[in-house]
């Protein structure tokens, strides 16, 4: 059988960290910026993490099945 392809557009979104939780980029950081207040647009630079739910889900689409 053949190995599963990794999926391209997951690992560019979202990282391993050391202790093993996945990292996403929060959203509403690309357009329609000048609505949103200067403290809500600091807020979204910061990281996020995958909640535990869909971690599994991911972590499959980024490594493959094993």
């Amino acid at each position: 059988m053949p190995k599963q392809k990794t999926h391209s557009a997951s690992k560019k979104r979202f990282r391993f960290t050391a202790s093993g939780l996945l990292k996403r980029n929060k959203q509403n950081k690309n357009h329609i910026l000048n609505k949103k207040t200067r403290k809500r647009k600091r807020n979204l630079r910061q990281g996020a993490y995958i909640h535990e739910t869909q971690a599994k889900t991911i972590g499959n689409m980024i490594y493959g099945q094993k």
